[in-house]
């Protein structure tokens, strides 16, 4: 199974980007997924997730909470992030997981599956 992000780049603040997660050799179906960002030298921190099956549970974290919108399109087999009003302080390489469980859904160690990540940088 793999997870491949796009959509990074460099914006200015106060724009939106949307970012993919595209997953091939399974079914994103069966999978909650979540969205992880690591600024240089920080912690990767949790940002957004979205339930398995048609993503009912949806959670943000207090930074992103009202920017961020999480959501999948299963026939794609595709899991999206957009944020808007992007901040400076938004600047890292945003990673997407997949699991089978919800139970650490804000924690990286809750997840098995993993991206190689995209560059979003904010330009003040």
């Amino acid at each position: 199974v793999q997870l491949v992000e796009t959509g990074g780049g460099v914006v200015q603040a106060g724009y939106s980007l949307t970012l993919s997660c595209a997953v091939s050799g399974s079914t994103i179906n069966i999978y909650h997924v979540g969205w992880f960002r690591q600024a240089s030298g920080e912690e990767r921190e949790f940002v957004a997730a979205s339930s398995r099956g048609g993503g009912a549970s949806q959670a943000y974290s207090e930074s992103v909470k009202g920017r961020a919108t999480i959501w999948r399109d299963n026939a794609k087999n595709t899991v999206y992030l957009q944020m808007s009003n992007l901040k400076p302080e938004d600047t890292a390489v945003y990673y997407c997981a997949a699991d089978f469980t919800w139970a650490e859904y804000q924690s990286p160690s809750g997840y098995d599956l993993w991206g190689q990540g995209t560059q979003v940088t904010v330009s003040s």
